[in-house]
């Protein structure tokens, strides 16, 4: 009986390891240490983003597998690129899903850095949470490796401002009309301010461009010339404020900076339909101040007190001295009591 016993566990151990045998021998091959090869590391600026906003990802790769590689698009298997799902595992294909990567040759452990805006690529237009990772397809390693997944959240601003405007020297028709939207996004530690300018009938978004910090309790000027182009002043810190000029088209024509020591700059729109900063003191805030400048005399520190000036001299003639040649020291007085 004991016998039969032993013989019949021996029998169930055999075939659990004929069972594991047989399914790592399935497994696919670069499931196993061969994942290790090829190092994809992925980030992001941020994690909070307003829709359309530019979505900035830097992904580094670095080849450990001791010999060069060459990463290329093989039978339909692009090398490089994102996966990218909603919460609940739906998946977020590209615009282009034909898009076309130049190979790159990797030497044995160098690594390669690149930076790709994954607005104009993926529709990211929808408010929500995605989670994100780079994937990297290694013919010559024979799978794909991939980054630890990120989860963004695309959020829509508080609007500040918006206004419909047509476009100069185009008839009224299909993109002939621009809204434009100033969005405020709250930070834990600063508020951003944003401009927006889309075509809505076409469906074109031409811009989403952060502007930078403002203060939130004081709203930002906006006006608009002849030409409809865009003028805004932003209140940036306390007595610092940002002028900055857009065309329609989300270009950046002219950014200054002004100091307000007194009084607050203003955007005036002059009778030939221009528009320009009264007040201020305009300065270059990138500017390196010139060396050994020599600071105004009242801006300089006072110094601490030290024993020997912070008692009141006492004159000469109103110093007794004793036999020993010592001064007698002042008589103690006491605050009058009521």
């Amino acid at each position: 009986m004991h016998f039969q016993r032993r013989s019949h566990l021996a029998g169930n151990r055999g075939s659990l390891w004929l069972i594991c045998l047989l399914f790592l021998m399935l497994l696919p091959p670069f499931t196993l240490p061969l994942r290790a090869q090829l190092l994809v590391d992925f980030s992001l600026q941020r994690t909070l983003y307003i829709a359309y906003e530019p979505l900035l990802a830097t992904v580094r790769i670095t080849n450990l597998s001791g010999s060069n590689l060459l990463l290329a698009d093989v039978e339909g298997k692009k090398w490089f690129g994102f996966q990218i799902e909603t919460l609940d595992g739906r998946p977020i294909p590209p615009i282009d899903p034909n898009y076309e990567i130049e190979p790159v040759q990797i030497g044995a452990g160098e690594s390669i850095t690149r930076t790709v805006n994954l607005t104009p690529l993926y529709p990211l237009g929808d408010y929500g949470s995605y989670r994100v990772r780079a994937t990297v397809y290694a013919a010559e390693l024979g799978g794909y490796f991939s980054s630890p997944a990120m989860t963004v959240e695309i959020t829509e601003g508080r609007l500040l401002w918006q206004q419909t405007v047509g476009v100069p020297g185009i008839n009224q028709g299909p993109g002939s009309g621009r809204t434009i939207s100033l969005l405020a996004q709250r930070l834990p530690d600063k508020t951003d301010l944003y401009l927006r300018i889309q075509d809505k009938n076409a469906g074109i978004v031409y811009c989403t461009s952060r502007l930078g910090d403002f203060i939130s309790y004081g709203k930002p000027q906006v006006l608009l010339d002849s030409t409809n182009a865009i003028h805004i002043l932003q209140n940036s810190a306390p007595r610092l404020f940002v002028y900055s000029k857009i065309s329609l088209d989300g270009k950046i024509l002219s950014r200054l900076s002004f100091n307000a020591p007194k009084t607050r700059p203003n955007l005036v729109r002059s009778p030939d339909g221009s528009v320009g900063v009264v007040g201020g003191i305009p300065f270059d805030p990138h500017a390196t101040p010139p060396p050994n400048q020599m600071g105004k005399l009242s801006d300089r520190p006072v110094p601490l007190p030290t024993p020997e000036t912070s008692l009141s001299p006492v004159p000469k003639s109103k110093v007794k001295s004793s036999s020993k040649g010592n001064p007698t020291p002042p008589p103690k007085t006491t605050a009058p009591t009521d």
